[in-house]
């Protein structure tokens, strides 16, 4: 599915359009991707992996903008994309239709200006809307912004995967697991 378009004011003034990305974005999906890869260790990729393959994000940006509960929020500055969140079904089995996988990325020069908070904000009411119960994210343990600003969300922390990451330089890093669970009514 495709949000609703919204706008939002970077601190400078300059005006960031915040909307789905579509196959026809699959190309700045795929270097926004692989910019912010090159630009932390906080993404799962390297730039050593290779390039990101075009043809597989245009089929799976293609397949979100299809769904009834599947979207993207995504960030434009202009024609730039710079910042790139999704929202996915867990699984597509009845035990897991309430649950969703969060994925977000935004451009090193464009974070601690509230543009994730935004897009998160966004995102939450969405996943919401579609009839998401909980939204569920892993997190690198050093990330210490990202974990503020998920919190500040409403994520909880639940667990964590020791050394699930690898850097280059021999060293390892914990993925914190979080979830922000709406309130339902229902059982715990």
């Amino acid at each position: 599915m495709r949000i609703k378009e919204q706008k939002f004011l970077l601190p400078d003034g300059r005006e960031v359009t915040i909307k789905s990305a579509g196959p026809e974005d699959a190309m700045k999906v795929k270097l926004h991707r692989e910019a912010v890869s090159a630009e932390t260790h906080f993404m799962a990729r390297e730039p050593e992996d290779g390039p990101f393959n075009l043809e597989r994000i245009k089929e799976i940006l293609g397949n979100i903008a299809e769904s009834d509960r599947d979207f993207m929020v995504s960030a434009y500055l202009g024609d730039e994309l710079i910042g790139d969140l999704g929202v996915t079904l867990m699984r597509p089995h009845v035990k897991y239709l309430h649950r969703a996988y969060l994925g977000m990325s935004i451009r090193l020069m464009y974070t601690g200006m509230g543009l994730g908070s935004f897009m998160m904000k966004t995102a939450l009411e969405q996943a919401k809307a579609n009839g998401f119960e909980q939204v569920e994210l892993g997190v690198f343990s050093d990330n210490d912004r990202a974990r503020h600003m998920y919190k500040k969300m409403g994520f909880k922390e639940y667990g964590m995967n020791p050394r699930a990451f690898k850097l280059k330089d021999g060293t390892y890093r914990d993925e914190i697991i979080m979830a922000n669970i709406f309130e339902t009514g229902g059982n715990e």
